[in-house]
């Protein structure tokens, strides 16, 4: 069993920055491949971004590549997404995702974080 823990959403303006983290439980952090999913009022939740066991691959959707970037502490249980240049576009409830394999899809997620908002003001 692992618990995923969100924080640091909230109310910024666009072009603004915030740093999300995801704290997990357990000493089998490094077993598991990560990702970032975020759900938008109304919209089917969609990837945002992934990351491997080890750290040395990432990939993100198209439309936060070279804003957006993940990574991980393998010794502090913790996966993050820094957030730069953000985008009313952006505004979501953005969701940790834990699996076996890249969570680049919801199939491939075996347990999810309870979600933080992160809200983008123009």
């Amino acid at each position: 069993q692992v618990q995923l823990v969100e924080s640091g959403g909230g109310l910024v303006q666009a072009g603004g920055s915030l740093r999300l983290s995801c704290a997990a439980s357990g000493r089998t952090f490094s077993s598991y491949a990560m990702g970032w999913f975020r759900q938008a009022p109304g919209k089917e939740r969609e990837f945002v971004a992934a990351i491997s066991k080890s750290g040395g691959r990432t990939d993100y959707t198209d439309s936060v590549k070279g804003r957006f970037t993940i990574a991980r502490d393998n010794a502090k249980n913790t996966v993050y997404l820094e957030m730069n240049s953000l985008k009313p576009e952006d505004t979501a409830v953005y969701y940790c995702a834990a699996g076996s394999f890249m969570v680049q899809v919801a199939r491939l997620v075996n347990y999810w974080g309870q979600g933080t908002q992160v809200t983008v003001s123009s």
